[in-house]
């Protein structure tokens, strides 16, 4: 199934899930077009007015105008008069509609959590997650990213996501795999608070990238290390606040250089390693990985 097909299967099951065709959504008076503008109405920072719900919902004006003559007819909305423009006329929800509002609102909640509750911890989490990634990200075409530092659990996702990358990618495979397992594994194991760290990018909840500073073993040498950025995230100019973070990192713990092993085919990497003062030492043909490849040792004075 390719990605249109993917999208519009979602939303025909979702549509026919939550019974967003039926005349009577949840068994309410309401359609769903209906039950979506009293959502409005009630979560409105101020008292619209019927053009701001028009424009905020897509919805057609002569619709929209009967709709709110409906809701007035049955009580649950008051129009008044604007104090400064009598022309403008502030929608609010009376005490009944209040209580209709307040009655569909926890059918809603009711019909979510009969979808959620069959699912164990975990998968629900799983599927909540993968919601709220996709809204940002549809939401928002160029998503913002935040970096943080590593947690519990991250050099396992760090790991298993680059070997997973790399033998997509390269075909490097196990070799590679066993490489990632040793950093990450020797990382937590010795690591050096002030002196070492690991920062994780976040796009929509998700882990996007990752980079670590560690010790070079040399006096006032640090490395970097373990450079990625997912394929959903790139172009967000991830890899360049990674290396930004590593690199003021090791200025302020108090390094006087930085070091990078990497390879002549991973073009992205190296075009930010050279935008960022690095320069190419040497370097050194290796089949680590299986097939000859060129690896590269790039330096940078602090």
């Amino acid at each position: 199934m390719d990605q249109i097909e993917t999208v519009r299967a979602f939303s025909r099951f979702y549509t026919q899930r939550i019974g967003a065709l039926a005349p009577r959504f949840l068994d309410s008076e309401m359609g769903l077009p209906e039950a979506r503008l009293l959502f409005e109405i009630a979560h409105a920072a101020r008292a619209p007015l019927a053009t701001d719900l028009g424009a905020a919902l897509g919805m057609d004006a002569g619709y929209l105008s009967r709709v709110l003559a409906r809701f007035e007819s049955r009580g649950w909305i008051e129009r008044s008069r604007d104090a400064v423009d009598a022309r403008r006329r502030p929608i609010v929800l009376t005490e009944v509609g209040r209580a209709t509002f307040a009655d569909l609102d926890r059918r809603q909640r009711d019909a979510v959590l009969a979808m959620l509750e069959p699912l164990a911890p975990a998968a629900r989490t799983i599927a909540t997650d993968a919601l709220g990634q996709a809204q940002a990200l549809l939401v928002a075409p160029r998503p913002s990213a935040t970096l943080r530092a590593f947690r519990p659990g991250d050099m396992g996702m760090i790991a298993a996501r680059q070997a997973i990358l790399y033998d997509e990618g390269w075909g490097w495979g196990r070799p590679m795999e066993v490489l990632l397992g040793e950093v990450t594994t020797g990382f937590l194991r010795d690591f050096r608070p002030g002196r070492q760290q690991c920062w994780v990018a976040e796009v929509a909840g998700r882990m996007a990238g990752s980079v670590f500073c560690t010790d070079g073993g040399a006096p006032g040498l640090a490395k970097l290390r373990l450079l990625y950025v997912e394929p959903f995230a790139r172009g967000l100019g991830l890899g360049e606040m990674l290396v930004d973070a590593c690199l003021g990192f090791a200025k302020e713990a108090g390094y006087e250089a930085m070091e990078l092993w990497t390879h002549t085919i991973l073009a992205s990497a190296r075009r930010i390693y050279a935008a960022k003062g690095f320069r190419l030492m040497r370097t050194e043909m290796h089949d680590h990985f299986g097939e000859p490849v060129q690896g590269e040792y790039w330096r940078v004075e602090f």
